[in-house]
């Protein structure tokens, strides 16, 4: 029996230790899926021209499902998701429609609105809003205009076409309650905000995922039965799900398999196809089955609405021993809807602290639920991709020697936190480790699941190697799964060791394959690659070199000291409670210490300017620093931490240790401060640092510089001295240059919409307020620095951090003119009550007046303002 009288957090507690599976059904259905690495079977790759959007209504999916406002099971076996029909478009809207990188004039890019407004941790209460022009959907214009404008151009959004001139559109709701692990109520809210009464159709659709069609044993087809009102369908893995509506709105049944008739003039295998539905409400014709049987069905309500009226519809979607039995849509049903929710305040009011404004608070919850919306079932058996089903044609032979070619070993079949369900619907490691560390104020279960899941040896290379995401899991991102571990340990509590163990075992196999892959001259200098940067530098730095050498990168080394560090508080952490992992601690102590000194030693400092530069290793010895002043010189101020005489007191080898290095290593010695009393209890501790006292204050005279880093809105990545002055440099016989760009990049170098030349990041604005946070923990209030540089005051490093945390947070919030940065210059979000209060959480910011820009509806790592919030008012700190 399942009781429901229980709190958000009794939930958690029973998900988390295997009492009720309350995290077994959620919004785990993507956005996208055609578009993808997983459902490209072409020879060379070009995923979004192989299964473009015009096929999605059409052809079934191999690895996984797409829709709006869904939800699926864990194993995605059955899928629920919302379609409409507003009478004028050309096709059904069952999916969000955008660009891809070839499409659009800044890479990937959606061209719907919608919003993930609410979600608790266990999926027990979620809310979901979407806006659909009552006009015909521009589909052709969006293409075409976006295809004329240069990369100089800004992008031709939705709001560009008028389609929502005269607030002619339908504000749609869909909320979710839980009556149980395997119950949830659905409330489908529409309301006519336009001026003219007009009709929409609404399609609530449940489908199951076609496993059958692949050749495979054991694959049975399963079956739904549609009847006014209600769908019920049998599958062999979860039995009976039913899905029940108020009045007895027809039942609309095809089949969940591809047309082949009309994307290849050949027979299919069924003659009610996947875009069945679609093609009997628009075209009129008989491809529905008139019995009522399929694998796809969907429940047609037809509602015609007077201007401003709303009309609510009540659902219920459940797995049942007894399909035909009547379920609830009455009185329990509010019920459900009205504790769930007041359940999600409750929850919500103890996280967010009591200090936060109104508007923080917003900016929070939203964040939340979209990391929660965020989580998607993710399927890729690579081997299988790779040598393709029985039951289709093989793909071309030079697939097993193109993508991920490398990675057979790969068998994903999980529920992971996304980037974002539409722009990037995929899982990308170091996204994801940002990701739990929000994730982590609300649901450490889960979040400590992610990161050990791509520590996994069905994920892990045998080579030690973390996957980076699907278009090239051998890419490199940067290794910050150890720095999210500790993060997540400690917003947990700092109690969970297991957790921190098995963590730690698997990336001593991570910091091997760093350190024999990536340091090709073994002088403790990095290579990297891009390193998650894209286009920060003067050239691509993930391809091949413009001349022969080696780039020795400054944030490939710095990443490394930092992750050097993180595994030595790990290992402190472990061996005051088993002495065993001592000796970790000394081998990272150790290692941090030559990769600090070597940053100097190799070059990448540069004492005239103040600054840590990637420098380029030529074969005769010569080294060519490459003077950009961007985040890649700033990433090594994350390379910090703090040894208290207390730790040093409790494990002697490290101790001694400590000792050796300053008398008999003194060449390594400047990595390590001197003894002063710092921190909350004033305890004796040493700083381990790439930078000293004196480098530390010429760098962040140019971090908080205006004219340099320091923008409204938190750190721009490159330094705005390069808009005047951009920094070139001439590599056989070719000029390569960078230059100061707030918004999006003009250069298409590294492809896609990232842009590192000049716009604010938030994960690694982040890890800086981090540091400097580090930093005041250690010095306190003798360290003072010029605040922004010039204003001839001086502040504490503690100040500084937080108010870098504000500027952050003011991205999001409205400022003293009711506009929120984000959202730039469209009046429409900012001043119609319809819309600003809907908040996305962009993938990067402009890096003068904070407009969002990027993956415009990615939540992941911008959600980061969460945990800025909540740090930010923690009186704790």
């Amino acid at each position: 029996m399942v009781r429901t009288d229980v709190s958000e957090r009794d939930r958690l507690a029973q998900a988390d230790s295997g009492e009720q599976p309350w995290r077994a059904w959620g919004p785990y259905l993507s956005e996208r899926a055609w578009g993808t690495v997983r459902e490209d079977y072409s020879e060379h790759g070009t995923a979004w021209d192989y299964f473009p959007h015009d096929h999605a209504r059409s052809r079934a999916y191999r690895w996984n499902e797409d829709g709006m406002a869904g939800v699926c099971d864990d194993r995605q076996t059955f899928c629920f998701a919302l379609a409409l029909w507003n009478g004028k478009d050309p096709i059904l809207k069952e999916r969000m429609f955008g660009l891809g990188g070839d499409g659009g004039n800044h890479g990937e890019d959606a061209k719907d609105y919608w919003w993930y407004q609410d979600s608790t941790p266990t999926h027990s209460w979620m809310r979901w809003r979407y806006h659909y022009p009552q006009a015909e959907f521009p589909y052709d214009q969006l293409v075409r205009v976006n295809g004329q404008r240069s990369r100089t151009e800004s992008e031709y959004e939705l709001v560009d076409t008028g389609v929502f001139d005269h607030d002619r559109f339908w504000a749609v709701t869909v909320d979710y309650a839980k009556a149980g692990p395997h119950d949830m109520c659905v409330a489908i809210t529409v309301s006519n905000r336009g001026p003219d009464r007009a009709t929409l159709h609404v399609l609530p659709t449940l489908w199951f995922r076609n496993t059958w069609a692949w050749g495979l044993p054991n694959r049975p087809t399963p079956s739904l039965t549609g009847t006014p009102g209600r769908i019920a369908g049998r599958h062999r893995s979860i039995g009976h799900v039913t899905l029940a509506a108020e009045g007895a709105p027809p039942a609309l049944v095809c089949d969940n398999e591809t047309n082949a008739q009309r994307l290849w003039g050949l027979p299919g295998r069924s003659p009610y196809p996947k875009d069945g539905i679609n093609d009997f409400l628009i075209c009129d014709m008989p491809t529905v089955n008139p019995s009522g049987v399929g694998t796809k069905g969907a429940l047609h309500y037809e509602l015609t609405l007077e201007p401003g009226e709303t009309r609510t519809l009540r659902l219920r979607l459940t797995q049942t021993d007894d399909p035909a039995g009547e379920l609830d849509l009455g009185a329990g049903w509010e019920t459900v809807m009205r504790d769930r929710l007041a359940e999600a305040d409750a929850f919500f009011a103890e996280i967010i602290p009591a200090a936060a404004s109104e508007e923080e608070t917003a900016v929070a919850r939203q964040g939340i639920a979209g990391l929660m919306w965020g989580k998607q079932f993710y399927h890729f058996d690579v081997k299988q991709w790779l040598v393709g089903d029985p039951g289709n044609a093989p793909p071309p032979p030079g697939r097993r020697y193109g993508r991920n070619n490398g990675w057979w070993h790969m068998n994903s079949f999980d529920v992971i936190s996304m980037p974002d369900p539409w722009e990037y619907p995929w899982y990308a490691a170091w996204d994801l480790a940002f990701h739990c560390v929000s994730i982590s104020r609300v649901d450490p279960g889960f979040a400590k699941s992610q990161l050990l899941l791509l520590l996994r040896e069905w994920y892990m290379h045998p080579n030690g190697q973390i996957p980076a995401y699907e278009w090239s899991f051998a890419d490199v991102n940067p290794p910050v799964h150890a720095w999210a571990a500790l993060r997540v340990f400690q917003i947990d509590g700092s109690r969970d060791y297991d957790f921190l163990a098995k963590v730690m075992h698997k990336l001593l196999l991570n910091f091997t394959w760093w350190v024999n892959r990536k340091d090709v001259g073994g002088n403790n200098v990095f290579e990297g690659g891009f390193l998650g940067l894209d286009n920060v530098g003067p050239f691509d730095r993930s391809a091949a070199l413009p001349v022969a050498g080696v780039l020795e990168q400054s944030d490939g080394t710095g990443w490394m000291a930092m992750y050097a560090l993180n595994l030595l508080d790990i290992s402190i952490i472990l061996a005051l409670h088993d002495r065993s992992y001592e000796d970790m601690a000394t081998k990272f102590f150790e290692h941090f210490t030559y990769i600090a000194e070597a940053a100097y030693r190799q070059g990448l400092w540069d004492e005239e300017d103040s600054f840590f530069y990637d420098v380029l290793r030529l074969p005769d010895g010569h080294k060519v620093p490459l003077k950009a002043r961007s985040i890649v010189g700033l990433l090594p101020l994350a390379a910090t931490t703090r040894l208290t005489s207390d730790t040093l007191s409790r494990l002697p080898e490290v101790s001694a240790r400590v000792r050796w290095m300053l008398h008999k290593q003194t060449d390594y010695g400047d990595v390590i401060s001197a003894r002063r009393l710092g921190g909350a209890d004033r305890r004796r501790q040493r700083l381990l640092s790439m930078v000293g006292q004196d480098q530390l204050l010429r760098i962040l005279a140019r971090l908080l510089d205006p004219e340099e880093f320091l923008s409204p809105y938190g750190l721009r990545t490159l330094s705005r001295a390069h808009l005047e002055k951009p920094f070139t440099v001439s590599l056989g016989g070719s000029d390569f240059t960078v230059g100061y760009e707030p918004a999006e990049s003009t250069s298409g170098l590294f492809g896609g919409n990232s842009n590192w030349r000049g716009p604010v990041w938030m994960p690694v604005n982040y890890l800086l307020v981090e540091a400097l946070r580090e930093f005041a923990e250690f010095y306190g209030e003798d360290l003072r620095v010029e605040y922004p540089t010039g204003a001839h005051t001086k502040t504490s490093l503690s100040e500084v951090a937080d108010d870098l945390a504000r500027r952050l947070i003011a991205l999001f919030v409205p400022d003293e003119s009711g506009r929120r940065p984000i959202y730039g210059a469209t009046d429409l979000f900012h001043t119609h009550p319809d819309w600003k209060d809907l908040i996305v959480f962009p993938e990067y910011f402009h890096g003068d007046n904070g407009a969002g820009l990027g993956a415009w509806h990615q939540t992941g790592w911008s959600a980061l303002v969460v945990d800025l919030i909540l740090t930010l008012h923690d009186k704790r700190r």
